[in-house]
């Protein structure tokens, strides 16, 4: 009896211990997010004006006509940078214009094609902040409640950075399922600062990148929690996680492999096991239907508001006038383009990729099914007309893959390790490299958003690492030292 006591208080103490640790690394976390929020920025601009007017249109003009979110929605050479499908050198106006002024859509609507879960993520903080101006300005608070003014933008803005926050939360609380918390700990910063997504999640804050960066993690944690014995109410939940992630970016469709791979392994078992299969294939079928049944569920926002506009809920848009790259994908371009090339720009995801082969070999399930998602996704981006993604910084589509570059980089990070006689030694080398990662990758943001570097077309990498060394330190501390020091009267 006294061993088993000790056991258990051992196991109790482990349990602690374990606690404690993952409670400072949530801690380091938080505290890191604190700091970056004074980089913030409100605006809603690009694409954004698409994904944010799902919102303001109705909360504000109370109909989906869209009539005053864009400034000028006939100047053609603004609706071609709004479709963002060619370098703007390639658009064809022609075709554009036929795009933004289809026939089909329903008299007194602009077209939007732009998803609406952004919009839906949006609305808590947005509706709420709307309320509070409204009754601000019946008070004589001289506030205008028209969606634009500051208080929107800010809570907008908010949003956005606390959604893709939780998202990296969420990424990091699944590679600690897999991996010691201290490299899924790193490889959360690293991926957080080391990629595209800060863009996004701090600057260009009316786009959907950071919501696809929460939702691709919330639907991923999810299913690996509910993987071993999933019940109907699970699949049905699973379902709706997987139906906003689509709705937020169509490209997320992705990520339903995992539970595809599920179904077909089930099925596969069926069909081996002739004796019980007939038994058991109602309940099987019965919850698949489930996850499929509250897939539309979570869809129903946007064939709502397809049929609004367009007359039809399955109104494809622009998709289907454009040549995909079905005969000459550009596996190439996507990879190593001067001008939004994935590894070129954001060179750590690739020790991403490569550590999603080490959780295969510990874990052939998640592993095969992770890679098999970053492959699908490459893919589908080699043979997407708008693969370059035109403005950006890097490859934002890439930031939907941030719960799997997240996971992939904790087990590089844990296979390095191996080379180390204990983890002190590994983090004294590996640490430092992902800092050199992060220093890099923020400098270069700094040059493409102070356009030290051309934001749209091919970047020229002797100037880009010149100027990285030359000019880009002292001119980040001069503007650092401008934003936050106090100013004099």
């Amino acid at each position: 009896m006294q061993s088993k006591f000790v056991q258990q208080q051992t196991s109790e103490t482990a349990k602690w211990r374990r606690l404690v640790n993952c409670s400072g690394y949530w801690k380091a976390l938080i505290i890191l997010f604190l700091l970056t929020l004074p980089f913030l920025h409100g605006e809603v601009d690009g694409d954004g004006i698409g994904y944010y007017a799902h919102l303001r249109s109705p909360l504000i003009d109370h109909n989906f006509a869209y009539a005053t979110d864009w400034k000028d929605p006939h100047d053609v050479d603004r609706l071609a940078y709004a479709t963002d499908w060619k370098d703007p050198q390639e658009v064809d106006r022609t075709l554009v214009k036929h795009v933004w002024e289809n026939p089909v859509r329903r008299p007194g609507h602009l077209p939007n094609y732009f998803t609406v879960g952004p919009a839906i993520l949006w609305s808590p903080f947005v509706v709420s902040t709307h309320i509070v101006v409204v009754a601000l300005s019946h008070l004589g608070v001289h506030v205008v409640p028209d969606g634009k003014s500051r208080p929107y933008m800010g809570a907008m803005a908010m949003a956005t950075a606390l959604y893709g926050f939780a998202g990296l939360c969420i990424s990091f609380s699944i590679s600690r399922q897999f991996v010691a918390e201290r490299w899924a700990f790193w490889a959360t910063v690293g991926v957080w600062l080391g990629t595209s997504l800060p863009v996004y999640m701090y600057l260009h804050t009316s786009w959907s990148h950071a919501f696809s960066a929460f939702t691709t993690s919330l639907f991923l944690w999810y299913w690996l929690r509910t993987r071993e014995s999933r019940t109907g109410w699970q699949w049905l939940i699973l379902g709706l996680l997987a139906g906003l992630m689509i709705e937020v970016y169509y490209l997320n469709v992705v990520f339903l492999l995992a539970p595809l791979w599920e179904a077909a392994c089930a099925y596969l078992e069926l069909w081996r096991d002739h004796a019980d299969g007939l038994n058991r294939i109602g309940k099987i079928l019965r919850l698949h239907l489930a996850g499929i049944l509250g897939a539309l569920v979570a869809l129903l926002p946007t064939f709502i508001i397809k049929q609004v506009v367009f007359g039809s809920p399955f109104t494809p848009g622009p998709y289907s006038l454009r040549l995909w790259n079905w005969s000459a994908p550009v596996f190439w371009k996507v990879l190593f383009s001067a001008t939004h090339g994935l590894l070129v720009f954001t060179p750590i995801v690739l020790l991403a990729f490569l550590g999603l082969f080490y959780l295969y070999g510990f874990n052939r399930t998640v592993g095969a099914i992770s890679l098999s998602v970053v492959l699908a996704f490459y893919a589908l981006i080699a043979f997407y007309p708008g693969w370059s993604s035109v403005f950006g910084f890097g490859n934002r589509y890439f930031i939907s893959l941030t719960p799997l570059f997240v996971l992939g980089l904790a087990c590089a990070l844990a296979f390095a390790e191996r080379f180390w006689r204990d983890h002190r030694r590994a983090s004294l080398r590996l640490v430092p490299l992902i800092l050199i990662f992060v220093i890099w990758n923020l400098g270069l943001i700094y040059q493409w958003r102070t356009h030290l570097m051309p934001t749209r077309s091919a970047v020229y990498w002797d100037e880009v690492i010149y100027v990285q060394f030359h000019d880009v330190p002292m001119q980040a501390l001069h503007d650092l030292i401008a934003r936050f020091a106090p100013q004099s009267n």
